[in-house]
């Protein structure tokens, strides 16, 4: 997986690459099937000047499609983690739709009512 990560108003800092690095690894478990030149994930942190709160707002490019997420929070961690989290969701149910999960879905044979079952 290719990984870039850009700050805008915000100091580049050795924590937010750490916790980046940390959730892309779990991210790299669940993209095993893709090439790793063709994955691309793209974070942006950033600052907003009205409320002392980071977002961070990430982009992931497949070839069978992109998933975009984004994540506030009052520090690097908080904000890294619920980005991360979305985009683990987003990506699960990306992977059973090309799997067409809902097809292979099981079905439950109907319940008889009691009526007809007194008559048989």
């Amino acid at each position: 997986m290719k990984l870039s990560i850009s700050y805008k108003k915000v100091e580049p800092h050795e924590p937010a690459e750490k916790e980046v690095e940390r959730f892309a690894s779990k991210l790299n478990r669940i993209l095993k099937c893709y090439e790793p030149d063709l994955v691309l994930l793209h974070g942006v942190f950033s600052k907003n000047p009205h409320r002392e709160e980071l977002s961070f707002s990430l982009n992931l490019s497949l070839p069978t499609g992109a998933l975009h997420a984004t994540g506030k929070g009052e520090n690097v961690r908080a904000s890294c983690k619920q980005a991360f989290s979305e985009m683990e969701s987003q990506l699960k149910k990306h992977q059973s739709r090309l799997r067409k999960d809902y097809e292979w879905k099981r079905k439950r044979p109907r319940p008889v009512p009691p009526a007809l079952e007194a008559l048989s």
